[in-house]
């Protein structure tokens, strides 16, 4: 790639609220990309939205791949194990 992927200040999830232990190791952050032409990843961004996936605004700004008219936006969300 020709820059390094800086995520979005709008991913930064806050801790929880008397994290201990045992309860954050039972959280994980996932990255989804999406990779494709820059009105393609637009398109796959608003129809996430629109279906409730995450907002717009959470994904990283598009950078380019390296490829020409290739562009990757990502998303990190955390999500949580329930413990048995």
């Amino acid at each position: 790639m020709s820059q390094e992927f800086v995520p979005n200040n709008l991913e930064k999830v806050p801790p929880a609220p008397s994290a201990t232990p045992e309860s954050t190791a039972s959280r994980e952050p996932v990255k989804i990309s999406i990779i494709g032409s820059r009105r393609g990843v637009k398109s796959i961004i608003h129809t996430l939205y629109r279906l409730q996936f995450a907002e717009v605004t959470a994904w990283s700004p598009l950078q380019p791949t390296g490829k020409p008219g290739e562009f990757v936006s990502m998303l990190i969300r955390q999500i949580s194990f329930r413990s048995e």
